[in-house]
């Protein structure tokens, strides 16, 4: 290939969707799998990954535009706004970082699935890094009623939709994406682990993970406790309610006894 004969290469991530169905690429013409490389542009190869993240190598600004416009009938739930993540490949003597741009000894199909499987990772982190800060936006309001006793009650809807989004983030960070794992591609050819724990470490994959699975824990946490307050507020209420109405059943027994 062409691509794989130049000495410089920009790498483009796109987090489009939730999920990609690529059955059909599956059945078409591949380069390689785990993770699935296809023939994109003039000369240029695409890295899909199911979990919505479309990795380009050696496109055109057009041909980028055009290749993700084909991919909108492939993706599921897509995004508004859509997370990207670019870095620089030029060839070297050796596998490695030097500040902004990826040294690579040779550009072969398999070194490429290696980047694109962290640079994957990297945008769906900063995807949810970005979508997480916006619910510490809107629960820290709640958490300021709760440290100042200011009343809440009608928020138990929202403090629900806080630990489902919690959990939904979970669920896709170890399920589908599974940031704390190695590729596939590794236990075929353990000769490219060196590289992919340099640029594992390069994006800080590892130390991002653990920071927002801390935050997402907090978010639960504080959820949680404003819920079971809200929870503990309502049952205290109905037990007044009940001591009021024994109360009243109480004062109209002794007014019938009184008159008659």
């Amino acid at each position: 290939m062409e691509l794989l004969q130049q000495e410089k290469l920009m790498g483009r991530a796109f987090f489009i969707g939730q999920r990609l169905e690529l059955r059909d690429f599956e059945k078409a013409s591949r380069l390689m799998v785990s993770p699935l490389m296809v023939s994109a542009g003039a000369q240029g190869v695409a890295v899909l990954f199911r979990y919505g993240v479309v990795v380009l190598f050696g496109l055109s600004a057009v041909e980028e535009t055009t290749f993700l416009k084909e991919m909108k009938t492939f993706v599921i739930q897509p995004f508004d706004k859509v997370e990207s993540e670019e870095v620089d490949l030029v060839r070297a003597s050796e596998d490695g970082v030097d500040g902004s741009h990826i040294q690579l000894s040779e550009f072969d199909l398999q070194r490429l699935q290696v980047v694109a499987d962290v640079l994957a990772k990297s945008v769906v982190l900063g995807h949810y890094e970005t979508d997480l800060a916006q619910t510490f936006d809107r629960i820290e309001p709640l958490a300021t009623k709760l440290q100042t006793g200011a009343r809440f009650m009608h928020q138990s809807r929202e403090l629900l939709r806080h630990i489902g989004d919690v959990l939904l983030i979970q669920s896709k960070m170890v399920g589908r994406v599974e940031v704390s794992e190695k590729p596939e591609l590794l236990w075929e050819h353990p000769q490219y682990e060196r590289l992919f724990m340099r640029l594992e470490d390069e994006f800080e994959l590892g130390e991002r993970h653990k920071a927002l699975e801390r935050k997402l824990e907090l978010v639960s946490r504080t959820a949680e406790t404003l819920l079971d307050l809200l929870q503990n507020k309502r049952t205290l209420r109905v037990e007044w309610y009940i001591v009021i109405l024994i109360v009243v059943e109480i004062v109209l027994t002794f007014y019938e006894l009184w008159w008659h």
